[in-house]
This record gives C-alpha cells, sequence and structure tokens, in this order.
C-alpha cells in the first residue's frame, strides 16, 4: 500500500466518491492536497485537504468497500493531518452525515456550523454540497 498525490487519479476519485454517493461535482481542477491509496495498480482509497486562510477541511474521505477495515482510513488521516502540519493551519474542520464516531476516535470534535471559521464557510462544501444535518467537526493542531 502506498499514499501518494491524487493529481492523475481525477476519474477514479470521481468514480470512488460518486459510488458511495459521497460529492465529486466540485472538485477542484488540480487536486493539490489529495491524496490516495493505490493497491494492485487501483485506488482504493482518497482523502482530500482544502486550504481556507489558517485552517483545512477534510473531504471526500473514503475507502473502497472491498478495502475497509485495513487502517487505510487511519493512515489517510494522519497523512492528511501531517499536511496540514506542514503547511502551518491551526484546525482542521469537517462535515459528515455518516462518520461521527470515527472522526471523535481520531480526535475531532463535534461543533455547531456557526463555530466554523467563515473562510470555512465560504467551501462549496459548506455552502451548498453537505447538507444542513451534517455534523461539522474540529480539530485543533
Amino acid at each position: 500500500m502506498e499514499i501518494i498525490e491524487a493529481t492523475n487519479y481525477k476519474e477514479d476519485i470521481v468514480t470512488l466518491l460518486s459510488s458511495e454517493k459521497l460529492p465529486a461535482s466540485d472538485l477542484p481542477e488540480s487536486l493539490k492536497n489529495f491524496l490516495v491509496v493505490i493497491e494492485n495498480h487501483e485506488l482504493v482509497g482518497v482523502v482530500g485537504l482544502e486550504t481556507y486562510g489558517n485552517y483545512g477541511l477534510l473531504r471526500s474521505l473514503v475507502v473502497h468497500p472491498n478495502s475497509r477495515n485495513q487502517n487505510i482510513a487511519g493512515k489517510l488521516v494522519a497523512q492528511l493531518e501531517k499536511l496540514a502540519l506542514a503547511k502551518d493551519l491551526k484546525s482542521i474542520f469537517l462535515l459528515t452525515e455518516t462518520a461521527q464516531d470515527y472522526f471523535s476516535r481520531k480526535g475531532y470534535q463535534a461543533i455547531s456550523r456557526a463555530e466554523m471559521p467563515s473562510e470555512v464557510q465560504q467551501s462549496s462544501e459548506f455552502s451548498h454540497v453537505c447538507p444542513q444535518s451534517a455534523i461539522a467537526m474540529k480539530k485543533d493542531l
């Protein structure tokens, strides 16, 4: 298993996100700060970090169903957090409908949407992609 930059994998990322009913239409063109896991020449996991000022937005964390329960998501989140630290970000935020317990175990705390910095609230994820029912979470770095 290797974690690499996602630059050359946009089509595979869109396919994986769509198959898991996660938003893909608003992915950035360059996929800068997105990471993928490749096993046997196939994309099995992805995570993205969007930056807004001193803050990061974790998005698009997904692992192919056939590759789950192998700590792939955990390794992706850890690598994304290292990337955020290297960029001197203060906190990482996310929105989730299904993975609150998972992210709680990774040190993220549920917050109100109003507590998210205004910079992050400008993201497509916050403003129109994720439903109002999505749980906002934060982890300080």
